[in-house]
């Protein structure tokens, strides 16, 4: 066998990789709408959480097999509706909004809409944007907010305050999602590279912390990540704020006119 049909035969074959990820992201997001319908919400969660884990890997894959393709990011458009859509928001509305039904179905309902949405601006800007940053909530840390919250409180909520407070959150998730603040995408970061001494053990503290206590951990870090995109946004208004305002015309200061 030649060495120029080696490299090609490994191609073809590496090239399925980030597909069969992918599949498994959807496999796993439409196992847990069965154990949604089952009732079974505490098991019904962590296969949101692990469809996500699928997801982060299938892109990671693809770049460093050089696989990448049109046909690989719409099917993994089309699998994220389901596991981040379309899982979460059954899941939401089966555990949280019995006691408000009407209104809990109307949430869901724009928690899978505005999830769309997000997908398909990601596939029209992807190419054009800048890689550093999503915009708008990623679908699947949207899908990680509301699966977090299950694993903490898996059993069906009976207050209707506790409904409502769950309804707002979704609520929110949703309109970030098709918003236009910035998130990081931490595609930049290459574990491959040297790395600071810093970051290596804030890493190793973080897997330490979820290997103690994983369920308020992922909470936190979840809850942390959906708020950076607000935080930047007001925290940026206030630097503006604090500058001066840029001078009219050709006018100049005393300290900024050229010598």
């Amino acid at each position: 066998m030649s060495e120029a049909v080696r490299p090609r035969r490994f191609r073809r074959g590496a090239a399925i990789l980030p597909s069969l990820f992918t599949t498994g992201n959807l496999f796993l997001g439409f196992w847990s709408i069965v154990k949604t319908l089952h009732g079974e919400y505490g098991e019904a969660a962590p296969l949101i959480a692990w469809a996500i884990v699928l997801d982060m890997l299938d892109g990671r894959i693809a770049r460093m097999t050089g696989t990448t393709s049109e046909f690989g990011g719409e099917l993994d458009s089309l699998a994220d509706v389901i596991s981040f859509g379309v899982a979460p928001a059954l899941l939401a509305y089966a555990w949280a909004f019995g006691t408000i039904p009407r209104v809990g179905w109307l949430a869901a309902f724009l928690f899978v809409t505005c999830g769309a949405l997000r997908l398909a601006r990601f596939n029209v800007q992807r190419h054009v944007s800048d890689g550093r940053y999503f915009v708008g909530l990623p679908i699947p840390a949207a899908a990680a907010q509301v699966a977090v919250w299950v694993l903490v409180a898996p059993q069906p909520l009976a207050e209707k305050g506790q409904a409502l407070a769950v309804l707002a959150l979704l609520v929110t998730l949703a309109f970030l999602m098709v918003s236009t603040l910035r998130y990081q995408s931490f595609k930049k970061l290459d574990l491959r590279s040297r790395q600071s001494y810093i970051m290596v053990l804030g890493i190793a503290l973080a897997l330490v912390l979820i290997a103690l206590h994983p369920k308020s951990v992922l909470l936190v870090l979840a809850s942390l990540y959906w708020l950076s995109g607000p935080t930047s946004y007001v925290l940026g208004l206030g630097r503006r704020r604090g500058q001066p305002p840029p001078l009219a015309g050709g006018e100049t200061t005393e300290l900024s006119r050229p010598a």
